[in-house]
């Protein structure tokens, strides 16, 4: 193996070795890199010695990940050998998001589906975020208060505002959703929140007071065929991502066909007419009806007796890392927050990712391989922070084993996490940080990140590995 210290190396030497590796500049399509890794979009990767790279000097990991070859390097050598890489190869400078563009090109539908989909929820987790902890946090202070173990002014402003603050995102989803759609889709960003804005509109009955009165006041009928209910979208995830798929269709040929001179007029007002229209007759009750079912058959499956559900869910979950569909859970996050206050699934999906990192520590504790202790000890550490990708393609499928024991890991812990009912208030946070989304039940959570660990890590050990691989 390689010595994993680059000290007055030659780093030229270095990216020449990595192009051979690829089978030369010719298998290569593009290259990027972040903060420790180089990214590669190989054409053909048969063609690529994955292990002759692991043995070049100062590789840390090498794994294929998003339709990428991905060489860890580390911060400060990433960029230097990435400078020598594009000086022998003659490729430009491009950036993450251009490299995923070309690496998701020959992706088949469903794939193109399930990115579409991570790319629509990813940049609106910050605020979905931000809304969970400060729900949890209200719900921490009032428990506390109620069972006397804190006495706090619940009338003080500061108190009335964190309560107001934490449910805004959730409260007006469907526009955060609506702007991030429109831009994934090509068409006009505000007129997706407008959309979103037809959809919450104050003139239909809201969407909450309807399940928890069971009364649907007003209706509409269309043509004399059918009577729709005037019920707005309030937490609903996929009618508005399909809505504003619809509008930015229609924009985006309105714009072809529409004269330049009142294209500005004629085509925001016909995008929204029609879009609002087929939205509220059509395409809303549809998918509201087909969401609500997803959403009621992943809870039946969560609440399956004595935890089989999360036991099952636990256990494939890094598999679906594995293939990226995890990347529509977002959808099942916030579809079951908005219908239950919790979501059931996060916690299962945290399970899963922390016993990626005990599988990886077991390794990294066990190995005499220099190299490969450097790698797992971050790898796993990364796992229990929610980033899995390093442990799960940098150690645990290398070797299969630890993966194996991982996948039992995320079982065990799904398992106990569905039979206490546990629930997390917002989403996007996993791992050791996770409990900060779960601090109505801190307690359960721990058990949970302690059952995921052991088990992950000590069926590692009991099942060994191969290290030749």
């Amino acid at each position: 193996m390689g010595n994993n210290k680059v000290e007055k190396t030659n780093y030229k030497e270095i990216a020449q070795q990595i192009i051979n590796e690829i089978g030369t500049s010719e298998n290569l399509i593009s290259a990027a890199h972040c903060a420790t890794r180089l990214r590669l979009v190989i054409k053909s990767n048969e063609k690529v010695n994955k292990e002759a790279i692991e043995n070049i000097d100062g590789v840390k990991g090498v794994f294929f990940a998003s339709g990428q070859l991905q060489v860890i390097f580390g911060t400060g050598v990433v960029n230097k050998v990435y400078e020598e890489f594009t000086q022998l190869t003659g490729q430009g400078e491009v950036s993450k998001e251009e490299l995923k563009q070309v690496a998701s090109a020959n992706d088949n539908k469903f794939k193109k589906i399930i990115k579409t989909l991570g790319d629509v929820f990813v940049p609106i987790i910050p605020a979905i975020v931000a809304g969970g902890l400060m729900m949890g946090l209200t719900e921490s202070i009032n428990f506390c208060v109620n069972n006397g173990y804190l006495a706090i002014d619940t009338s003080a402003s500061w108190y009335v505002f964190l309560a107001m603050f934490s449910n805004a995102a959730y409260i007006f989803l469907p526009i955060l959703i609506g702007f991030s759609s429109a831009k994934v889709f090509g068409g006009n960003q505000f007129l997706g929140a407008v959309i979103a804005m037809i959809m919450l509109h104050p003139d239909l009955q809201n969407a909450w007071t309807v399940a928890s009165e069971g009364v649907l006041r007003n209706q509409s009928v269309w043509f004399g065929l059918y009577e729709i209910p005037m019920v707005a979208y309030q937490g609903h995830v996929i009618p508005i991502v399909i809505a504003v798929y619809i509008m930015s269709f229609i924009e985006n040929k309105l714009h072809k066909i529409v004269p330049e001179m009142i294209d500005l007029f004629v085509t925001p007002l016909v995008t929204i007419f029609i879009t609002g229209y087929l939205t509220l007759t059509l395409v809303g009750p549809v998918f509201v009806f087909l969401e609500n079912s997803l959403l009621t058959g992943v809870q039946q499956i969560v609440q399956l007796p004595f935890g089989i559900g999360g036991f099952v869910i636990g256990g494939i979950y890094a598999t679906t890392v594995v293939t990226g569909i995890h990347h529509m859970y977002s959808i099942i996050d916030m579809g079951q927050i908005a219908n239950y206050g919790y979501t059931y699934w996060l916690p299962i999906a945290s399970a899963a990712n922390i016993a990626q990192g005990g599988a990886t520590l077991a390794v990294g504790v066990k190995t005499k391989n220099k190299k490969i202790k450097s790698l797992a000890f971050p790898a796993a550490l990364s796992a229990m922070l929610g980033i899995t990708e390093p442990a799960i393609f940098g150690i645990n499928l290398r070797y299969i084993k630890p993966f194996i024991g991982a996948a039992l890991g995320g079982a065990a812990g799904g398992l106990y996490a569905s039979i206490v009912g546990l629930g997390a208030t917002g989403t996007g946070v996993t791992g050791i940080f996770g409990i900060l989304l779960h601090l109505h039940s801190p307690i359960n959570y721990l058990i949970m990140f302690a059952i995921a660990l052991g088990v992950a890590f000590f069926t590692t050990l009991l099942l060994g590995w191969d290290e030749s691989k």
